[in-house]
């Protein structure tokens, strides 16, 4: 079983929870990995102080620079693999509409759950 502290986010506004005490809600051990891998697929690179490192390089590499899609996919599948009991990520492109690229990462933990998540 995994065991991981997230607190839960809500899907729309990518803000914290309240639970039914009013307390700040803390993600179940399933949902937190799926919801720890979608925030490190939105984490731009040198956005986390405490490690520049962190991140997918989107002002540095990808964004207005037309990179080949192997690029983006290997970098997005590269960043999913930072998150602890995360084994497998496989990133699928679906589409490209009013400049946007439409995908999901297919993501599987150390317990062999699988979670898809939208790009």
């Amino acid at each position: 079983m995994i065991n991981q502290n997230t607190l839960l986010l809500d899907n729309s506004a990518w803000d914290l929870v309240l639970n039914a005490n009013g307390d700040i809600a803390m993600a179940s051990a399933y949902y937190s990995i799926a919801q720890d891998v979608a925030s490190a697929l939105r984490t731009n690179k040198g956005e986390c102080i405490y490690d520049i490192e962190l991140g997918v390089p989107y002002y540095e590499n990808i964004l207005g620079k037309l990179p080949p899609l192997t690029y983006v996919k290997a970098q997005l599948e590269q960043q999913a693999l930072t998150v602890p009991n995360t084994v497998r990520a496989k990133v699928t492109f679906t589409g490209f509409s009013n400049r946007t690229l439409v995908g999901e990462c297919l993501v599987t933990d150390t317990d062999n759950n699988q979670f898809v998540i939208d790009l």
